[in-house]
């Protein structure tokens, strides 16, 4: 079901709902900004219903459950708003001051939830072996994503070797000029998404190139242009995104290459073992 849709669905089926429905219905149209956000338990208790009679109000308006309904509401409210709307979102999403910081947990452990149950492992094999197949992986993570990106190409290095980032735009000619269908390409993007990391990937497919993304929607505008479509939950009610998912499902990726390329790797990290302790980069607590 398209996501912009979402709406247009309760509306169509206004005429055909129960007076319980019709409460749910009213609710969400009237807090569109901070429904999406909402635990079965709390818009139950807003709405004035049961839990029960608000999962099934998600499966009468065609979706297969309250997460596949939350994540339609909540794509459509995040490429809408802007960060200083995000920001003012969380003060009536985290109400209560002495909570908020416990309410970031639970969100962060949904996300983890959230991106570990959607999983599809063929999809993570498939990106697994394209990363160790290729001649060159180029990894393409702008503004906050840039921060998985650093994480994801520190450790690839550690096993394959043959990882980059690919994130200045002004560098992109000399580094991408030569790819081909050997070479691979990971974007990271996340609502409201990087144009310049959305380019990046659509001239790696025109190329040839093998391309993976990691996202947080199947209709982020990254997965037209993917081979591999790893999907990871972000959804956070304030100005920053929740990474927690992302960075779990890239732990994943790097564990499944890792135990693939395992006598690579020992060589590798032997041989690092030796420069690091070269030039003592770790500290060592002095004998007494």
């Amino acid at each position: 079901m398209e996501q912009d849709h979402v709406y247009h669905v309760m509306a169509n089926k206004r005429a055909k709902m129960s007076k319980a429905h019709s409460k749910i219905a009213d609710y969400v149209m009237d807090h569109p900004n901070t429904v999406p956000f909402f635990t079965v338990s709390k818009l139950a208790k807003e709405a004035g219903v049961s839990e029960a009679t608000v999962v099934r109000f998600a499966v009468f308006l065609g979706y297969s459950g309250f997460p596949d309904f939350q994540q339609h509401l909540q794509n459509a409210v995040q490429q809408q708003l802007t960060t200083m709307e995000r920001l003012k979102l969380s003060t009536e999403v985290y109400k209560k001051e002495d909570e908020a910081a416990y309410d970031i947990f639970q969100d962060d452990i949904a996300n983890i939830k959230a991106t570990m149950e959607s999983l599809d492992i063929r999809s993570l094999k498939d990106a697994a072996d394209y990363l160790m197949e290729s001649d060159h992986v180029y990894i393409c993570a702008n503004r906050s994503a840039a921060a998985l990106g650093n994480f994801l190409h520190y450790y690839l290095n550690f096993l394959l070797d043959h990882a980059e980032m690919a994130t200045s735009k002004e560098l992109l000619p000399e580094q991408l000029y030569q790819l081909s269908e050997k070479d691979t390409v990971v974007g990271i993007s996340f609502a409201r998404y990087t144009k310049s990391t959305i380019d990046m990937v659509s001239f790696a497919k025109k190329q040839g190139a093998k391309t993976i993304v990691i996202t947080d929607s199947p209709y982020s505008p990254l997965v037209p242009q993917a081979d591999v479509v790893l999907l990871a939950s972000s959804h956070l009610p304030t100005f920053f995104d929740s990474f927690v998912g992302p960075l779990s499902l890239i732990n994943s990726l790097i564990a499944l290459i890792g135990r693939e390329k395992m006598n690579d790797a020992q060589e590798r990290l032997n041989k690092l073992e030796d420069v690091w302790e070269q030039f003592d980069v770790f500290y060592k607590k002095k004998d007494d």
